[in-house]
This record gives structure tokens, sequence and C-alpha cells, in this order.
């Protein structure tokens, strides 16, 4: 389901989406046909799932008489896995250089209602979809009436990622999670068209290529606007 609520932009089901990542992740989606969701609290952002200065001071004044109540916040965070996409109409340079080493790697290019109805969630869990909105932190408020927006908050450092998220709680699911887990996905669904680092060699490309024909996928392959040949 999408989140529905003043504070967040909700991402229409056309809106078209990226994720970068190296060949081995690549494969590992195709082998396990599993998507991997990082835990909250393990990415590079360490206020991921956290709060604003204004809303924590609010936070606060709330808990002084349930010195539980933000604890529970912080165990919440270890409990939230997240899969992230690049909203864009074109590929990104910059996605590429961040996500990807050594001019190898690939880009799945996707649609919000594309990868929404490829998750297999709903058995198990609800389903959140929502764009982030990046604030300032020193002076901006997060909501805190659904346990879900401090994970679509972000600092406005981040912006280039123009991200959407989706997201599950599994804390009634009773596991254990470490680094994140792996939910299952329509594969054929989930990606619409596949591209290859601009940058790569023609082996490279073969090799990707030849992979994905072994593994009975026969996904549509772009060639990169970055390596277009230049007109004079």
């Amino acid at each position: 389901m999408f989140i529905s609520n003043k504070h967040i932009t909700l991402p229409a089901p056309d809106t078209i989406v990226w994720k970068y990542l190296d060949l081995s992740k690549f494969l590992d989606l195709l082998l396990c046909r599993q998507l991997f969701m990082s835990r909250s609290d393990k990415f590079e952002d360490q206020y991921e799932g956290t709060f604003s200065e204004p809303t924590f001071e609010e936070l606060k004044k709330i808990s002084e008489n349930n010195p539980e109540f933000l604890d529970n916040y912080k165990t919440h965070r270890k409990k939230v896995v997240i899969s992230s996409w690049h909203i864009n109409e074109y590929e990104s340079y910059a996605m590429w250089q961040i996500f990807t080493k050594n001019n190898e790697g690939l880009a799945i290019q996707s649609t919000v209602g594309r990868v929404q109805k490829a998750l297999d969630l709903e058995k198990c869990y609800e389903q959140h979809i929502g764009e982030v909105k990046y604030i300032d932190y020193k002076k901006e408020y997060i909501p805190f009436d659904n346990n879900f927006f401090p994970f679509l908050f972000k600092r406005k450092s981040f912006q280039y990622e123009r991200e959407v998220r989706i997201i599950a709680d599994l804390t009634q699911q009773n596991i254990e999670i470490d680094e994140g887990v792996k939910a299952n996905v329509d594969i054929n669904l989930l990606i619409e068209k596949i591209y290859i680092h601009p940058k790569s060699e023609n082996w490279y490309k073969n090799l990707v290529i030849k992979l994905m024909n072994q593994l009975g996928f026969d996904f549509s392959i772009e060639k990169s606007d970055l390596e277009s040949d230049i007109l004079i």
C-alpha cells in the first residue's frame, strides 16, 4: 500500500525508478528470485529511522513519564527493512559512480507500480511505499503518528539520491534480522529494462548477456545514453 499523509509524497505507479548494482548482486537476484531489503539501521547514514531535533524535543516531553517510549523507537529500527530505488526519468551518471566500481555493473529500470506488484510481501506483512523527503533536521518536523514516517525523511545532504522506498516492518514476525532479509519477487515483472555500465568493455557486456540467457531470462538490454556516439 501507499502511505497517505500530507507530509509524504506518493509516487505515481508509472514513476520510473532505477536500482544500480554490481554483477554479483544482480546474479543473486536472478538466481534466488529474491530482492534484498536492508535493515534500516545498517545504512551508511546513521540518522536512518531517527527524528529531527524539533520532533525529538517533543518526544522527550512525551516520554518523561514513560522512559520506554523512546527505547521502543530505537528497537524498532532493527525490525524495519528497506529496498531503495532512485527516481529518475533518465539514467544517472552520479548513481553509476556511487554504486558501481571499475566501470562494471548494471542498472535495473522499472516503475513504482511494477516494483510494488512484483514484491510478494502482503502474505506476511504490510508493504509501504513512499518517496523520501529531504529536510533540515535542525529546523523541520518529522511526524510520528505512523511508525513508517521516520524512514521516509532524510537530511538534505542526501537529496541527490531522489529515493523512493519499499518498507516492511517485521516486528511481528519473530525473526532475527542480521544485515537484512530477502523478499520473494517476480523477476520478470520487477525488471522492465537492463542497462550495462556505459564504460564497460565488450567482454563484460557479452558476459552479462550470456549469463542472463543461460539462466533463462530475456530482458530488454538498452544502450546507455552515456555511451552514445558524438554527432558533429
